[in-house]
């Protein structure tokens, strides 16, 4: 099986909440830790609170995520947000993701997991063009497009 090579998510105060539930989907080594825990002052805003880490999977994948200081309330899944950092106006659009395997077999199981409590834009299922492609939006607002190879 194959993913990005690399994920970087952002989020809303959901960060631990959204590790974890990569850890259960993809397996793997999970690593959490706070700015507190790197010396940066506790009178900062979210010092002791502000989450960042990554889920590595067997294969190698990783899955990094990270809270945006400051801001307590999670972004709206699949919405754009706005914020300001240094006086520059970054906009966050939704992420979107994907795994490949060799099997429906391989693959039915990662679809299965990222599932739970998600949106699917388009069922697992056989495409034209692949024995299975399915398409979702995962319940922290990612869009994951899972697949086998042609």
């Amino acid at each position: 099986m194959s993913l990005n090579a690399v994920a970087h998510l952002n989020f809303r105060g959901q960060a631990r909440e959204a590790l974890e539930f990569y850890q259960s989907v993809f397996g793997g080594q999970l690593t959490i830790a706070t700015y507190a825990d790197f010396g940066m002052p506790a009178e900062l805003p979210g010092a002791a609170n502000v989450v960042f880490g990554q889920v590595t999977a067997d294969n190698g994948f990783r899955v990094m995520a990270y809270d945006v200081p400051g801001k307590d309330a999670p972004a709206a899944p699949g919405t754009p947000t706005t914020r300001r950092e240094n006086g520059t106006t970054i906009t966050e659009e939704p992420f979107f993701l994907s795994v490949h395997g060799e099997s429906v077999d391989e693959v039915t199981p990662v679809w299965a997991g990222l599932a739970k409590g998600a949106t699917v834009i388009e069922p697992l299922g056989p495409a034209q063009w692949a024995p299975a492609f399915g398409m979702l939006a995962d319940r922290f607002g990612v869009t994951w497009i899972v697949d086998v190879a042609a």
